[in-house]
């Protein structure tokens, strides 16, 4: 096992910095150690001690995460399962596969590209996250509309619990109703509850067919609109609908892809990216021609364009996956997840817009710069991003004010995909009823009743900043 301390002097200089900030450096703690282990025992060996003796511990992975869930509050000892990344077995029958926790996810997609499987879940950071991560915040992604989320493809979990005491519940059986289903309170927990160090993980056929088509539409309404059309002409073969303003294509040409031409000639409001996935070419080929042709004649989108080959897919792709890092490169960024009805999802953009517009604190220069919106129609799952002057504490705070109200108040959800953390615990009694909130209580103090599992996350009400 190996371990690293901070040096002493400037804590901006400590070897430690990486694993103390989250990624968009909004979240800092103060740690002094980060330990790697290399097996569940030695997870299990450090867990028993820190419980003994009181010591709150923080898990983390690939520390991709933005609500500060995998970074310590104060001076929690890390505990990273980067070095824990070996894919135990795959069964090319059934698609199970069992990994550790710090398997990173394109690791694990490579490794099944060849045996003609891939993952159920794509994301961004794909190159640096890790399955751990993604099962305990419960990571959605670009695909879920085609393969759902983590509480379905998650057929096991091994977990070491705060006390030291390893749960192995990886079962790689997709029908077990013998009692309660344990591993469910451990994906989306934040690791609160334990620690994951294991995932038997249901993997699908890899596609022998993919397509990619970008639109160009006027207004959130045609977006609705082809997205409801996608669905009833590519049904079975759809498997990503995304979205994004004008205002994240013109971020992403001037500071991400400044050399790269606009895929679509014809400028407009809104933009969408439809994929599907299937088995043959001809047919899926057929079936978006013909669709496109229907929004196109339907005066619902005005112009397009199909990838022709796999590169062009990935150049495709980089005009919607680079828009967080566009939005980082351009200032100190605030970025929010939250899900709501799909008839909703821009609304929220626009009245964040005229909400600091009439207070005189929008535009550039201002305040509040860059304010975008993007995100997954197929699941009803908003980003919205603003650039913010400087980095003034109040400032994020009104604007995490008005994103959250905004939320519960029209009943969305204030965390769609990233999780809690510690970004938005303080919410929590507003977003969850009281049984809800006393049921989580009671959980998280049955199996960890010193409170030394991430704490000052997810549950509000335990341990008290």
């Amino acid at each position: 096992m190996a371990l690293t301390n901070a040096s002493a002097g400037d804590p901006a200089k400590s070897s430690l910095t990486p694993y103390n900030a989250d990624f968009f450096n909004l979240h800092r703690g103060a740690s002094s150690l980060c330990l790697f282990p290399t097996a569940t025992e030695q997870v299990s060996e450090i867990l028993k001690y820190c419980n003994k003796e009181m010591l709150a511990v923080v898990p983390q992975g690939g520390n991709t995460g933005v609500s500060g869930g995998a970074n310590p509050v104060f001076d929690e000892i890390i505990i990273n399962t980067s070095k824990m990344n070996q894919i135990r077995s795959f069964n090319d029958i059934s698609g199970i596969a069992v990994v550790d926790a710090g398997v990173i996810l394109e690791s694990l997609d490579n490794y099944l590209e060849p045996l003609g499987y891939t993952v159920p879940l794509d994301l961004g950071a794909k190159g640096s996250c890790q399955l751990g991560g993604n099962v305990s915040t419960n990571a959605g992604g670009l695909r879920l509309m085609r393969f759902g989320n983590l509480h379905g493809n998650v057929l096991g979990l091994e977990v070491v619990l705060p006390d030291g005491t390893i749960l192995d519940n990886l079962s790689t059986l997709r029908k077990d109703n013998t009692g309660y289903d344990l591993k469910q309170l451990f994906i989306g927990a934040e690791g609160t509850l334990g620690l994951i160090t294991g995932v038997s993980l249901l993997t699908p056929r890899r596609p022998k067919s993919v397509n990619l088509a970008m639109l160009a539409l006027d207004s959130f309404e045609d977006i609705q609109k082809a997205f409801v059309m996608a669905k009833e002409d590519l049904s079975e073969i759809l498997s990503a609908f995304e979205f994004w303003d004008d205002a994240s294509m013109n971020l992403v040409k001037r500071v991400t892809l400044p050399d790269a031409t606009y895929p679509i000639e014809a400028k407009s409001k809104f933009y969408a990216l439809l994929e599907t996935q299937g088995s043959r070419q001809e047919h899926d080929q057929e079936k978006l021609d013909a669709y496109l042709s229907r929004v196109m004649e339907a005066d619902v989108a005005h112009d397009g364009v199909i990838a022709q080959d796999a590169k062009q897919i990935q150049a495709l792709w980089q005009w919607r996956e680079t828009i967080p890092e566009a939005i980082v490169k351009s200032g100190t960024a605030m970025t929010y997840d939250v899900s709501m009805d799909v008839k909703l999802l821009y609304k929220m953009v626009e009245d964040a817009k005229k909400h600091y517009n009439d207070r005189g604190l929008l535009g550039d220069g201002n305040v509040y710069y860059n304010v975008i919106g993007f995100g997954h129609v197929g699941d009803g799952n908003l980003h919205i991003m603003a650039n913010i002057k400087g980095f003034d504490y109040s400032v994020q705070k009104d604007m995490d004010r008005f994103v959250y109200d905004w939320a519960i108040k029209h009943k969305g959800s204030i965390t769609a995909e990233h999780g809690v953390g510690v970004a938005k615990v303080g919410y929590m009694e507003e977003c969850k009823s009281e049984p809800q909130l006393r049921l989580m209580r009671s959980i998280k103090h049955a199996l960890d009743p010193h409170g030394i599992m991430n704490p000052y996350k997810v549950v509000p009400g335990v341990l008290d900043v």
